[in-house]
């Protein structure tokens, strides 16, 4: 059984991703957009950004970790009730004690 099989029945959310890939000539560029079963925490936490500055996260996604490359910083989320943001995101590796492994992102 794979991690995300493991984690599988408590994703109860769908959210659409758009991958920010950076400035180019002709301004912000972005990759196609993609769908990700995950788990929505609503609870604003305070979080240091990639440059560590604190800032507020009003949102932690949980997800499978096959999809940690998508949530690049400033990466556009749609949630089911607004449109997010990505802060950060960091994938938790199944440790010595069988936690299933996930990636989790912090979002505006």
């Amino acid at each position: 059984m794979s991690a995300a099989d493991e984690l599988e029945d408590f994703y109860d959310s769908l959210v659409t991703v758009r991958t920010f890939l950076g400035s180019g000539a002709w301004g912000d560029e972005w990759a196609t957009h993609e769908n990700v079963r995950c788990f929505l925490d609503e609870t604003r936490t305070l979080v240091r950004d990639g440059q560590g500055a604190e800032v507020i996260s009003e949102t932690t996604l949980t997800g499978p970790p096959e999809y940690s490359s998508i949530f690049t910083p400033g990466s556009e989320v749609v949630l089911p009730s607004r449109t997010a943001n990505v802060i950060k995101a960091g994938v938790a590796n199944k440790g010595f004690l069988g936690f299933p492994a996930h990636v989790e992102v912090n979002l505006t």
